[in-house]
């Protein structure tokens, strides 16, 4: 059963299964403000009783680690949360469409690291196909013998409990608490804040998830918010790893309004949006409002472009290219720079961000291409067969300025080499795209307009100067983003 803290000291539970989860899920709107903003502004309250009343409002869940076996060992000094966004359909929920049992509809690993002053968020996509431990059976969860399955049924199957081993022991990254949050919370942090400005760059509408936006800068109330990062349809190719980066650019918007308002100051803004927090979220019994205010005092002073996004390197499963796999060594290496605390990301410097330049295989790449990029219209066709790299692919390329008219899957043949198309009077601009690139080909296309259209076929290496990742080389060097990148301004 679930249970809300006490004003007392809490008591020994003689029967250790994981308690009742609240219904509910999120896509990832409010993951880092759960885990660093909140925390942030818990380091402000004042006054023993309302100290008292955020207490009484967290749910726990308990954890039995002596199941968990031989653990990763801990960093001091660096702590790592699991942030989880339960996917169940039932109650309240049952309006956002019907769904068996329960599972993580989001998965984060949120490192803390106060040596690095900032911040990394480490998706895992739910999809992912992985050689899954063993787990018990825990209340009505059957648990299972070890088989390859995907993550996110580790949740359905074995509960909390399960997928916290799992996620260790696949990452051997130790995991010091988690946090989960449900679709009624979302919306109330959201609203509590008086909405999250965005900017919207084309009309947006999405039955599924009951969404519809108009285009251009505008400020979301909770249920629209929770409508943009559930949306799969409306956006990009359809896939959840292109709705992984929405949800990215969300939690950056969200922290820029958490950081930059009177949130911190204001003290009925900062009880409604404390309030809105700890009424929603569940959390092991060890993360306790004290520890929410030690994460506030390591991430106090740090910087919204020092809290970086990425997702785990990966790419189509070969056995199914509906389900994803990580990819490796990238993967891997990801894991060891978190669990070692490491200075810098695989491939990254020490304050690099990875927007890397030089390198690459296109012709001219030291000379500044005759078109600006911001003069070049393109639209991404994704040829590769890997789900969700032609949303990615233009999101790098909108980054580096150029004007990123759509992305989506070839409805015809694929060439074998990527190539660059353009219409009438447009070759320099086709020109300017394949010189970003590691290689690609320009060709002539009397049907395109004033918009180049880029078809990633098999060969595709990425962008000159990035070493792969998601970006489609598999090299070591995940591709990520910053809270301070969110575009809440048209």
């Amino acid at each position: 059963m679930a249970s809300r803290r006490s004003r007392s000291a809490r008591s020994t539970a003689s029967q250790r299964t994981p308690r009742a989860r609240r219904e509910g899920r999120l896509g990832l709107g409010a993951w880092a403000a759960i885990a660093t903003t909140a925390a942030v502004i818990a380091g402000s309250l004042g006054g023993y009783g309302f100290y008292w009343d955020l207490t009484g409002n967290i749910t726990t869940e308990d954890v039995e680690f002596g199941e968990f076996g031989d653990r990763p060992g801990k960093i001091e000094g660096a702590m790592n949360l699991m942030l989880v966004g339960s996917d169940v359909r039932t109650g309240e929920n049952a309006k956002y469409g019907a769904a068996e049992g329960e599972r993580p509809d989001t998965l984060v690993i949120a490192h803390i690291s106060p040596g690095r002053q900032g911040a990394i968020m480490v998706n895992l996509p739910r999809d992912t196909m992985l050689e899954l431990p063993a787990c018990r059976k825990v209340g009505d969860k059957p648990g299972y013998a070890p088989h390859s399955g995907m993550i996110g049924d580790t949740m359905s199957l074995g509960g909390v409990e399960c997928l916290w081993k799992t996620v260790e022991k696949l990452t051997g990254i130790h995991i010091d608490h988690f946090v989960s949050v449900d679709f009624g919370g979302f919306k109330g942090m959201v609203d509590s804040l008086g909405g999250v400005d965005m900017c919207i760059p084309k009309p947006l509408q999405d039955k599924k998830a009951k969404l519809n936006l108009k285009a251009g800068e505008q400020r979301l109330n909770g249920e629209q918010s929770l409508a943009f990062v559930r949306s799969r349809y409306s956006q990009g190719d359809g896939t959840d790893l292109g709705r992984i980066e929405r949800q990215q650019e969300f939690m950056g918007a969200m922290l820029k309004k958490v950081m930059s308002s009177d949130i911190l100051t204001s003290p009925s803004n900062l009880r409604g949006f404390l309030g809105a927090v700890t009424d929603s979220i569940t959390v092991d019994e060890e993360l306790t409002v004290d520890t929410m205010m030690d994460i506030a005092i390591a991430m106090r002073e740090v910087d919204l472009e020092n809290i970086e996004f990425v997702t785990v390197p990966n790419g189509a499963h070969p056995a199914d290219p509906n389900r994803v796999a990580w990819s490796e060594p990238a993967a891997g290496e990801l894991f060891k720079a978190i669990a070692k605390d490491a200075d810098s990301l695989p491939g990254k410097g020490k304050g690099d961000k990875g927007d890397k330049k030089g390198g690459g295989g296109g012709a001219k790449k030291d000379d500044a291409p005759a078109v600006p990029p911001g003069d070049v219209s393109v639209e991404v066709i994704n040829g590769t067969g890997t789900p969700g790299l032609g949303t990615q692919v233009a999101e790098l390329l909108g980054g580096k300025d150029f004007q990123v008219a759509g992305s989506g899957n070839p409805q015809g043949e694929v060439p074998a080499e990527t190539t660059v198309y353009y219409g009438e009077g447009k070759k320099g601009h086709a020109k300017a795209l394949a010189d970003t690139l590691e290689n690609a080909k320009v060709a002539a296309d009397p049907a395109l307009d004033s918009t180049v259209r880029l078809v990633m076929a098999a060969d595709w290496k990425g962008l000159s100067g990035d070493s792969g990742g998601d970006s489609g080389g598999g090299g070591a060097t995940p591709d990520g983003t910053t809270a301070a990148d969110a575009k809440n301004a048209c």
